[in-house]
């Protein structure tokens, strides 16, 4: 996956809230980042990366100037800061909605509305879809504090929508659902070494996160129950099967969804499977 060591790929990781998850997902595909307590330029295992750990917006920003060739952000600031870059891997991390909420009771209501929000030109265009007269405060952080007194209306992004009902507030409507993304810049994907290093890394990227919703089966089963074993199996394409010494049967293996363990443990052993074994695979490629 390695780039040219004289055209290095600059990549930017996100410092604030979705750093841990980004280091976790590098660290799983094999790519480790050394940190120190005051740098901003942490070191990578693997050559030919230059990083720089930067806030999630000027992230965006440097990607679409050009100076960051690679960079991880929210899908939320990509949409407010209109962004000319390009999307290449959704990881899934940190999904969030981003949503207008007012008062329990309070929308709609007639006459001009006042919208807080830190996502500015996001509020204007969803007032402007809505054919609301709104005004926009731009807020710093703490945006759910806002109503009554201060704003009618809030857009603010919203996990579980606990804080939004602590503070007395319900969803009238979902502007945009947002997760931590990989982008690359335009600029980047039009350099033959530095997008093939691109991709390499999605590569890798993706293996991590496809081990993290697959585990690996593994079972002995006799002669005589070895289809219905494999029909009840929901592997990736088919399993592997060998057979055992002195043709005692079967060893079956397969990666199989995590979310379907619980039920497809019972149902195989059922249908004769025996001896399973389950572990945890640590990249996929399909």
């Amino acid at each position: 996956m390695n780039p040219s060591p004289d055209c290095p790929i600059r990549l930017a990781l996100p410092k604030g809230r979705m750093e841990s998850g980004v280091l976790t997902l590098l660290a799983e595909a094999g790519i480790r980042v050394q940190l120190g307590s005051r740098n901003y330029r942490p070191r990578l295992s693997v050559p030919g990366f230059e990083a720089k750990l930067l806030k999630p917006q000027n992230v965006i920003e440097m990607l679409a100037a050009g100076t960051r060739d690679l960079g991880f952000a929210g899908a939320d600031w990509v949409g407010e800061l209109e962004a000319d870059i390009v999307e290449v891997l959704d990881t899934g991390l940190d999904p969030v909605r981003i949503v207008a909420a007012a008062p329990t009771g309070s929308f709609p209501r007639s006459g001009p509305l006042r919208i807080a929000s830190e996502y500015v030109r996001l509020a204007r265009a969803w007032a402007e879809r809505r054919c609301l007269d709104a005004r926009v405060v731009r807020t710093w952080g703490a945006t759910e504090v806002f109503p009554p007194e201060d704003a009618d209306v809030i857009l603010d992004n919203s996990a579980s929508g606990e804080t939004l009902a602590a503070n007395g507030l319900e969803v009238v409507d979902e502007v945009l659902r947002s997760s931590t993304r990989l982008y690359a810049s335009r600029a980047a994907l039009k350099n033959d070494s530095k997008r093939t290093a691109i991709e390499r890394t999605v590569l890798l990227l993706r293996s991590a996160l496809e081990a993290r919703q697959r585990v690996m089966l593994e079972m002995n089963v006799s002669g005589a129950d070895l289809e219905r074993v494999v029909e009840a199996l929901p592997c990736m394409r088919e399993p592997t099967i060998a057979t055992l010494f002195a043709d005692a049967g079967y060893s079956v293996r397969a990666a199989v969804p995590r979310d379907s363990l619980p039920g497809l443990l019972l149902e195989l052993r059922s249908r004769g499977g025996m001896d399973i074994i389950v572990s945890n695979p640590a990249q996929i490629i399909p």
